[in-house]
């Protein structure tokens, strides 16, 4: 079996995984919160891991998104594909903005524009009356899709997040593999060379930035639309950090790698303090009950670990395996 084919098998296999997983018992809103955090890490490895540009602002695109589509539903009453699309338009257009800007400079000083632009966003969304300043925007409701399938079922919910996220990790998908994916490739590699080849670079980066903003968008709008809020942990530095830290863990320049490091991150952040209890109760050592309160220190430790130990990520390291083996089985 060819390296197409087995992936196609795992990516079936995954889709089916979601689609059971409320049945066999697992919390629809927790895996959807997941799968958001997944496309909003796939959204960044479409900048990063294909063209070669760190961000360190895609928390603007996520939060803003999160404050258009909450307060589009909540004040202005859309429906929520139509606040959903806003959401998707408004981080495009944020994008846009910010990449026209960081096209122009390479290395750390691009990155240093994306996060002074985006904490520029979390300076408004603190002071603006329309976000609700640290309380954030609550109470979103759900409304009904189409004005027909009513979201407020938790199982409703669950299955049009996993056709968005799927479609959105499809165009991903086509994205990569298309001939503009190529030329992405090709920039990341050497944009001299791409440059001598008559590409127009700028033009190619910068809508790269606007697609990869856009469905971070879509991620931070679907996540509102599931949990009912939008605060400033959307829009603050640290939500940038945290999908550096997904993209390397899983794997930087892979379509699997983001998902698996978002899993991983995720899951961290939501059961340490369930592992620091079983840990208490086995060792009797008290200070395990504070592990879920030192989860930062344990996803550095995890992140320093595959650095030295897996530097191409987990599903990196993985696919470099599978490679290996092949080539050892033809020979």
């Amino acid at each position: 079996m060819n390296s197409k084919n087995l992936s196609a098998v795992g990516y079936g296999l995954l889709f089916i995984g979601l689609l059971v997983a409320p049945l066999l018992g697992a919390y629809p809103v927790f895996v959807m919160k997941l799968m958001c955090f997944a496309l909003f890490a796939c959204a960044f490895n479409l900048l990063l891991g294909y063209t070669g540009m760190l961000s360190f602002g895609h928390a603007a695109f996520l939060g803003g998104a999160a404050y258009v589509a909450g307060h589009s539903m909540k004040v202005w009453g859309f429906s929520p594909e139509v606040s959903l699309l806003l959401g998707t338009l408004s981080g495009g257009l944020l994008g846009l903005v910010v990449g026209f800007f960081a096209i122009r400079r390479q290395g750390i000083y691009s990155t240093m524009i994306t996060l002074a632009l985006a904490q520029m966003l979390f300076f408004v969304a603190l002071q603006a009356p329309f976000t609700g300043g640290e309380d954030g925007l609550q109470g979103v409701p759900r409304g009904k899709l189409f004005g027909l399938i009513s979201l407020k079922d938790d199982l409703v919910m669950y299955y049009v997040a996993l056709v968005i996220v799927a479609a959105a990790f499809l165009l991903i998908m086509r994205t990569i593999h298309s001939p503009y994916g190529q030329v992405l490739k090709a920039i990341k590699e050497n944009e001299s060379r791409a440059i001598s080849l008559g590409y127009d670079t700028n033009r190619f980066k910068l809508l790269a930035f606007v697609l990869s903003a856009a469905l971070a968008g879509l991620a931070g709008s679907l996540k509102t639309l599931v949990m009912g809020f939008a605060t400033l942990s959307d829009v603050h530095w640290t939500a940038s950090g945290h999908v550096v830290l997904m993209t390397l863990v899983g794997g930087l320049g892979t379509l699997s790698g983001p998902i698996v490091g978002a899993a991983v991150v995720v899951l961290l952040e939501n059961k340490i303090g369930e592992f620091g209890h079983l840990l208490a109760s086995l060792t009797s050592v008290e200070w395990f009950n504070t592990l879920g309160e030192s989860v930062t220190m344990v996803t550095g430790l995890i992140f320093v670990i595959c650095v030295l130990a897996f530097r191409r990520g987990i599903m990196g390291e993985i696919i470099a395996w599978l490679a290996r083996w092949r080539a050892g089985g033809k020979a």
